[in-house]
């Protein structure tokens, strides 16, 4: 107690000071219209930066949540999408059933590991056959193709990327159908090369490349890129075009899983056509 009133009698000089500066400006602030306004406007626009930093850092930790939820969004609405879906000439049908039979459906993920700075490249998921995920499933970015499904752990998954030189993607030209196979040669991340097409078919710079309905990985239509360039040699049979990739794997987040519905159904038919043409082969 002390204390206190040895620090009032040395100050009090400083407290009187301070006491009648603040009266003062209480008094001018009231009394004075144009320096209340500059005060309070002043005020505001301090209390307006400190909120708008105050939710500039909130928005940036709560990013990471809204790219889960968006790309949660984004699977269920490409589930639904036309191209999800097989037209089928069914007479009948149980009750709900309409004349569109869903042939894709959608899975999102996280890259929690991506290479792409070698001939062989993969990725990891965080998801794994507890979430559905199995191998030889297509993964596309919303930009575009990413790989296939190799292996899977109850709760990861490893993507052969495009980037290696076990992948080959069936590929056509949007403008004129014609296809061939989409492969990564090496080197730089951002091109592919696509194969096949005869040399007789006009090409320009900035055309679309998208899958085909061949695929057995991918759904039709998916983008891939664009004609970048053509590498032409005399008397070659067939372009070799240089494909700028619509996917940037460098900088690859979230994708997507697809699950062909009827993929075993598929499978099951071809490979019973396969063992009968291999005995019709043999003779016997």
């Amino acid at each position: 107690m002390n204390n206190l009133i040895n620090f009032l009698i040395r100050s009090w000089f400083f407290i009187l000071f301070l006491f009648l500066q603040i009266g003062a400006l209480v008094l001018l602030f009231s009394n004075n219209s144009y320096h209340s306004a500059s005060y309070f406007n002043s005020a505001n626009a301090i209390s307006g930066r400190v909120y708008e930093t105050q939710s500039e850092i909130t928005d940036y930790f709560t990013l990471k949540s809204a790219n889960a939820d968006l790309a949660e969004e984004n699977a269920r609405l490409r589930s639904n999408l036309p191209s999800a879906f097989e037209i089928t000439d069914r007479k009948f049908f149980v009750k709900n059933d309409t004349i569109f039979a869903q042939k894709y459906s959608y899975t999102n993920a996280k890259i929690i590991n991506n290479s792409t700075n070698r001939r062989n490249n993969y990725i990891t998921l965080n998801k794994g056959s507890l979430q559905g995920i199995q191998p030889k499933m297509g993964v596309i970015s919303p930009n575009g193709i990413v790989g296939v499904v190799k292996d899977v752990s109850p709760n990861y998954a490893t993507v052969l990327s495009f980037l290696h030189k076990a992948v080959k993607v069936s590929a056509k030209i949007r403008k004129n159908g014609y296809f061939g196979s989409l492969v990564w040669e090496g080197g730089n991340p951002d091109f592919g090369y696509l194969k096949d097409i005869p040399s007789y078919v006009k090409l320009v710079k900035g055309d679309t490349i998208v899958t085909t309905s061949y695929s057995d990985i991918f759904p039709e239509d998916i983008m891939v890129g664009v004609v970048e360039s053509l590498d032409e040699k005399p008397n070659d049979s067939f372009h070799n075009i240089r494909v700028k990739l619509s996917t940037n794997f460098t900088t690859l987040s979230y994708v997507y899983v697809i699950k062909d519905v009827t993929r075993s159904e598929r499978d099951s038919l071809e490979n019973k056509t396969i063992k009968a043409v291999e005995k019709d082969d043999n003779g016997n």
